[in-house]
């Protein structure tokens, strides 16, 4: 696989574009006045403490109060298979924290977990990490168990556990790196060995681990200095962010086109991966680095419900406030031997897509995938390891249920970040989100009940209706006869004013 990035820069926002044999697979962007909190280290105060819900609000100095549960306060995390610390991707201040193994010795079955109002009080000040960017309608996610991300290791000041990333799956290569965290001082709190450092030394990982307590302890000096609510660190930039937790040998080249971003990367660079340096080019075209690259466009389909396939077959997206709908058809493609032979070629080719369309939308919480019908076991089987090996391009923590016998799979994937649909787009004013509006005859059936209830309380000769163009239109033609009917019934003539700055379903009857 052949991975490029791009870095495009303006005065209001970057965007990064990561592609993958030259397709869009992921796109990080942020508006110079709205920068992201995911990663960020407050000292809060807590504002409620809500028994009922294991819960607390924090005051951290944001528009809204941000949550906190009471697994992400209690003194240790549980004892699980997967440490589940900071969500979403590294671009945005996470880490791959999610996507590691506890691989000490087992230990015993977590407690229950205490009651919030025996760990919390209101008017209490704590440090909190910022692990889930507030939404519209709902405050920042945080966590007590912050977590630093390195170049190469992640520090867990709050959690003594040495652990590697699950990505790195050569069994003596894990081996080597545990032996490295082991000899590495133990005071500082956990640590976790990154992908990128794989194949790294005991000098690459000291040097990482010293920057990382003391970054750690410059907050700790920071919180005692400050009164809550303040923010006492700040995660880097955006284009950093995706430096540090992205690039790898595994790019061909990294294109920026603004010489200061330019310049910030390569000494970044230079300090923890020099090797990485020469991949680094500042663009100086007159076009833009999405335009030439084709992103501009694959980013409007990103936006788009319906994704085409190469065959001719299409997915449709459906995103609402609980679950993610994602419909695989086989549209135009009609195959060339039997049903089934046409289900099973055009799923093998939408579960790539689906993937990708995850990734660069940035989909997250329920998802329901609904294959084409397949009767025999062994298709079924075939499409869902198809599946799960695309799945291992997903940074973000997901889990993955079997096809059920109705030909849906359901994931669940970590969601620390506010959409690609959130952020480009808001609900359309006109249909309200619900991304309906009302025919025209529904519209012009309004009208004639409403001018019948007036008919005995308004003695008008001239009647003017302002209505949208489409209402007029469908007045003049279609439902000519029920304008008829109301003139008849009013001893009135009706005039019609299409006016397009007005609500598809909105109307005004007026006096002439």
């Amino acid at each position: 696989m052949s991975a490029k990035m791009l870095v495009e820069t303006d005065p209001y926002e970057i965007r990064i574009g990561i592609l993958e044999d030259d397709r869009l697979a992921e796109l990080h962007l942020e508006r110079r006045s709205h920068r992201g909190t995911v990663g960020n280290v407050y000292l809060a105060r807590v504002t409620r403490v809500l028994p009922g819900m294991q819960a607390a609000f924090l005051d951290i100095g944001l528009d809204r109060d941000a949550f906190l549960y009471v697994a992400d306060v209690v003194p240790e995390v549980p004892a699980e298979e997967e440490l589940d610390l900071l969500g979403g991707d590294g671009a945005n201040g996470g880490t791959e924290a999610e996507r590691t193994e506890a691989d000490a010795e087992p230990r015993a079955a977590p407690a229950p977990l205490p009651t919030i109002d025996t760990l919390l009080r209101p008017g209490q000040t704590l440090l909190v990490q910022v692990s889930k960017d507030p939404l519209p309608n709902k405050g920042a996610r945080v966590t007590t168990h912050v977590t630093l991300p390195g170049r190469f290791l992640v520090l867990l000041p709050t959690v003594g556990h040495l652990g590697v990333s699950r990505r790195i799956e050569d069994d003596e290569e894990r081996a080597r790196l545990r032996r490295l965290l082991d000899a590495l001082p133990g005071e500082g709190g956990g640590l976790i060995v990154r992908t990128a450092g794989e194949g790294r030394d005991a000098d690459d990982f000291a040097a990482d681990r010293q920057y990382l307590v003391g970054l750690w302890q410059r907050i700790r000096e920071a919180a005692e200095r400050s009164s809550a609510p303040a923010l006492v660190h700040q995660d880097r930039d955006l284009a950093l962010r995706v430096v540090r937790d992205r690039l790898s040998e595994e790019f061909a080249g990294l294109w920026v086109d603004d010489e200061e971003t330019y310049a910030r990367i390569v000494e970044f660079l230079d300090h923890i991966q020099p090797q990485l340096v020469p991949r680094v080019r500042l663009d100086r075209a007159e076009r833009g680095l999405f335009e030439r690259f084709g992103i501009e466009t694959e980013i409007e389909a990103a936006l788009k419900p319906k994704v085409w396939l190469k065959s001719g077959g299409h997915l449709v997206i459906n995103q609402t406030e609980a679950l993610v709908a994602i419909d695989v058809n086989t549209g135009r493609y009609v195959g060339e031997r039997d049903l089934e032979t046409t289900a099973l070629a055009t799923n093998l080719e939408a579960v790539e897509e689906v993937v990708r369309q995850i990734r660069l939308r940035d989909l997250g919480g329920i998802i329901v995938l609904d294959l084409i019908d397949m009767v025999e076991a062994a298709n079924r089987e075939r499409v869902f390891e198809a599946l799960g090996r695309e799945l291992k391009k997903d940074r973000s923590k997901h889990k993955v249920l079997s096809i059920s016998e109705f030909g849906l799979v359901e994931i669940t994937r970590k969601r620390s970040r506010t959409n690609l649909e959130r952020q480009l787009t808001r609900s359309c004013p006109c249909c309200e989100g619900s991304g309906r509006v009302s025919t025209a005859a529904t519209t012009c059936l309004r009208i004639r009940r409403a001018l019948l209830r007036m008919r005995g309380g308004i003695h008008w000769k001239d009647i003017l209706l302002r209505v949208h163009p489409d209402v007029a239109k469908a007045f003049q033609r279609e439902e000519r006869a029920v304008l008829e009917e109301l003139e008849s019934a009013l001893g009135a003539a009706i005039h019609l004013q299409g006016d397009a700055k007005l609500h598809p379903a909105s109307f005004d009857i007026l006096e002439m």
